[in-house]
């Protein structure tokens, strides 16, 4: 069982159907449901799964102290081996949580360079708010700012040896819906390329 510091003394989070997660790799408090008090994301591994999945789980503050469990979403992070602890390393790592504004952030770092997904509280669910990207490749840096709330999608590059960004692209890319933290598997969406 996990248990977290509540007002109250200890509190039992509940538990879940997949008790196998249970080393947690990162995990970060605030409020993200606007009501005051603060809530908890944590991420979990599953040390036994040959591929050491990790499941992402959300529990909201109660006023009492203790923690109400959300949702848990285990494709939301990025596997450290989703090939297996024998395959290779796809240079694809998660690093950790973050709440920044009441926003869920959850930051990949890449071989050359990083992306974070942005989930806020709204209409009953976690939706995507926005994705950034920065990575470089054969000298160039990519940069991708994308606001899902509003639809703006802003692509730029620049030579490394320069600081003289280039905007390849800047549209409204509508999607509605927007995407569900419990449904959501990063890098398999257009959120990262364009079409």
């Amino acid at each position: 069982m996990l248990y977290f510091a509540s007002q109250n003394g200890w509190s039992q989070l509940a538990p879940l159907n997949n008790q196998h997660y249970t080393k947690i790799i990162s995990s970060v408090t605030g409020d993200l449901n606007k009501d005051g008090i603060l809530d908890q994301v944590v991420v979990k591994e599953d040390t036994m799964a040959f591929t050491d999945p990790y499941q992402l789980e959300v529990y909201f503050g109660q006023e009492n102290g203790d923690f109400k469990w959300i949702l848990s979403a285990t494709k939301a992070v990025i596997s450290p081996y989703p090939d297996g602890k024998d395959g290779l390393n796809t240079g694809i790592q998660f690093s950790k949580v973050s709440i920044h504004n009441g926003v869920l952030w959850i930051e990949t770092e890449m071989t050359r360079g990083h992306m974070q997904h942005k989930f806020r509280y709204q209409n009953g669910r976690f939706e995507l708010i926005g994705f950034s990207y920065a990575n470089v490749d054969h000298d160039i840096l990519y940069l991708i700012d994308y606001n899902l709330s509003t639809g703006r999608r802003i692509e730029k590059e620049c030579p490394i040896s320069s600081d003289n960004f280039k905007v390849t692209l800047d549209k409204t890319i509508k999607i509605n819906p927007l995407p569900s933290l419990q449904d959501f598997e990063p890098l398999t969406t257009e959120f990262l390329y364009n079409d």
